[in-house]
C-alpha cells in the first residue's frame, strides 16, 4: 500500500526490458503483490501499448535494442502520455541521468539495485499517478456542472470569480443587480460551490478565471 492508499491490486506496472531474465523476474516480484503486470521488450512495443485504466507506472530500461529508453520516454512526453516513468540501467552514466530526469523521469536505478528500493519507486509512481487521476476526475466532474450553466450564467460565473461586484457585473451586462444576484445564486447552486473562494477554484480549474499569484 502506498502513502496516497494506492495497492498494488488496483494498479498497473509495465516493464519494458530486452532481457528476458529481469523481464520475468520483474513479472514474477509485482505478481506476487497481486498488480497487473505488463512485459515488453521494445520501445515500439511500448509505443503500441494500451494503458489501463488505472493508475500505473513504467519501468524501463535506458539501453533496449532498437529505439532506446529514452527514445522511448522522449515519444510519451511528445504524446503527453503521463504515466510515471523509472528508469534502470546496467550502464548508467550521468548524462543519461541528467536526459532522464529532465525529462521527467521519476527515478533512475542502477543495477543492480536493492528489491527494496524498486518497490518504494514504485510505490511512489504508482501513488503519484493515482493523484493525477484523481485531479483528472475532478476536472471532469466539475466540467460538467460548469456545462449546466446558460451563457448569461457562465458570464456571472467569470466576473464573480474575477472579483467583480454584483453592481459591476449589473454595469458590464447591462442587467439589473436583482438579476445578477439571481444568477448568482444558481451558479452557485449548480457549480455546488458553498462560498466565493470554492467558486473561484473551482473557475480557475476550468481556466475561465486566472490564477492569482
Amino acid at each position: 500500500m502506498g502513502v496516497a492508499g494506492t495497492s498494488f491490486e488496483d494498479s498497473c506496472v509495465v516493464v519494458v526490458d530486452d532481457d528476458e531474465k529481469v523481464r520475468a523476474a520483474l513479472s514474477s516480484l509485482f505478481r506476487s503483490l497481486g498488480a497487473e503486470v505488463a512485459v515488453l521488450s521494445s520501445a515500439a512495443e511500448l509505443e503500441q501499448f494500451q494503458f489501463p485504466d488505472r493508475p500505473a507506472c513504467i519501468i524501463l530500461d535506458v539501453r533496449l535494442r532498437g529505439a532506446s529508453g529514452l527514445d522511448a520516454q522522449a515519444l510519451l512526453v511528445r504524446r503527453g502520455n503521463p504515466v510515471p516513468v523509472i528508469f534502470i540501467t546496467g550502464h548508467g552514466d550521468i548524462p543519461m541521468t541528467v536526459t532522464a530526469m529532465k525529462a521527467g523521469a521519476e527515478h533512475f536505478l542502477a543495477k543492480p539495485f536493492r528489491e527494496q528500493e524498486l518497490l518504494d519507486a514504485v510505490i511512489a509512481a504508482l501513488d503519484k499517478d493515482a493523484a493525477r487521476r484523481a485531479r483528472d476526475q475532478q476536472v471532469v466532474s466539475v466540467r460538467a456542472r460548469y456545462d449546466t450553466l446558460t451563457p448569461r450564467e457562465r458570464e456571472v460565473m467569470t466576473l464573480v470569480s474575477a472579483g467583480c461586484l454584483n453592481k459591476q457585473i449589473a454595469d458590464q451586462l447591462d442587467i439589473s443587480e436583482i438579476t445578477v444576484k439571481i444568477h448568482r445564486a444558481q451558479v452557485m447552486r449548480k457549480m455546488e460551490a458553498d462560498s466565493l473562494a470554492k467558486l473561484v477554484v473551482l473557475a480557475q480549474q476550468l481556466g475561465v478565471c486566472p490564477i492569482q499569484t
